[in-house]
């Protein structure tokens, strides 16, 4: 009897994943009207050492970028996008991260592009009094070990590190480096950084960082009024979401955890294509409506034709005429009884002289 509940159980999850990816449907993930981050409290210990810029780049090195832009294939797939992990960004991510760090006051951010220092992390680590030391130097230095041993400069994985308080970049989307944006202004809001950082890596509990994440992308897109961006940006990180709740799920499921998220990433593509095409469309109409006033703009500035100009000089000068003529040929009544004066006395004296 008790068999046939595991199937029942595993259709309840699997449709609570359906779910999840649906509901930013209803919802909607761009956040509006949108809230820019100004009112940060510094950190004294995170200040960049003098000379020390906040975004750096790793030096080229082609065969160790080919292995991991290899390695990065699965990732590629799974979100339609051979721009995920190809460890090349170029300037158009780079400028987008650092403008949105600008405008929401993350100054002590550390953006590390295709980049490898442990020893800056380990610094950083150590250097993060925001968070707790009991948890920077349990929870925290698992995450410096990790980054020590399994560098993302091979394995990719664009991610931000609350205990360092970094943003490590190896995909040349910029959706994602303002998806880890996102992670940054969020955690930068938490009093207990530590707390919220372990709870939240927890599974179901991790989903709700990453949601938020993808609204102040998606929200920041909007506001910014970059349109394109904010269309790629439901392409890339609804698919993405969808693996976060995949991966949530996947220790419920006895099926592997590829299986899962190759699975949940579908509907998530639909979904993503689906917002990606509604801002297209905004996007269209937004275009036409400013051709139209533009056109109107230009109609009332617009001189009149040659046609139009003669027809009013011709007018003009008919009015002129008629002035002139009034002016100079229509008699004054005082020059008419003048002139009937002189009339009159001339016929006399003709008449007399007849006589």
């Amino acid at each position: 009897m008790s068999q046939p509940c595991v199937p029942v159980a595993q259709r309840q999850i699997l449709l609570a994943i359906a779910a999840l990816i649906l509901c930013p449907i209803a919802a909607g993930c761009a956040s509006t009207p949108y809230v820019y981050q100004t009112n940060l409290v510094p950190q004294p210990e995170m200040e960049f050492a003098e000379g020390e810029s906040q975004i750096e780049r790793g030096q080229p090195k082609p065969i160790l970028d080919g292995i991991g832009w290899v390695v990065g294939i699965p990732g590629k797939i799974l979100l339609w996008n051979r721009r995920v992990d190809n460890h090349d960004v170029s300037p158009e991510t780079e400028a987008a991260i650092a403008a949105y760090l600008e405008k929401n006051s993350l100054d002590q951010v550390k953006v590390r592009i295709n980049e490898y220092d442990p020893l800056g992390e380990w610094r950083r680590l150590r250097k993060n009094k925001s968070v707790g030391w009991g948890w920077r130097y349990t929870a925290g230095t698992l995450t410096a070990l990790s980054y020590t041993l399994l560098p993302g400069r091979i394995i990719g994985g664009d991610n931000y590190n609350p205990f360092t308080n970094t943003i490590s970049l190896y995909s040349d989307l910029p959706a994602i480096a303002l998806h880890e944006g996102g992670h940054a202004k969020d955690f930068s809001s938490r009093k207990y950084k530590g707390t919220y950082a372990v709870a939240t890596s927890l599974p179901v509990l991790s989903l709700w960082p990453e949601s938020i994440a993808t609204n102040d992308a998606l929200g920041y897109l909007r506001a910014e009024e970059n349109y394109e961006q904010e269309e790629e940006a439901y392409r890339v990180l609804y698919p993405a979401y969808a693996t976060y709740i995949a991966g949530a799920a996947s220790p419920l499921l006895p099926f592997s955890d590829l299986a899962v998220t190759a699975g949940a990433v579908i509907p998530g593509h639909i979904v993503g294509r689906w917002k990606a095409n509604e801002v297209k469309q905004e996007q269209l109409a937004r275009l036409s409506r400013s051709g139209i006033q533009h056109v109107s703009a230009t109609e009332l500035d617009e001189p009149q034709s040659e046609p139009e100009t003669a027809r009013q000089n011709v007018e003009q000068q008919s009015h002129f005429e008629e002035d002139v003529f009034r002016r100079d040929f229509e008699q004054p009544e005082s020059f008419r009884e003048t002139s009937d004066s002189v009339n009159q006395s001339a016929e006399s004296l003709f008449n007399g002289d007849n006589r």
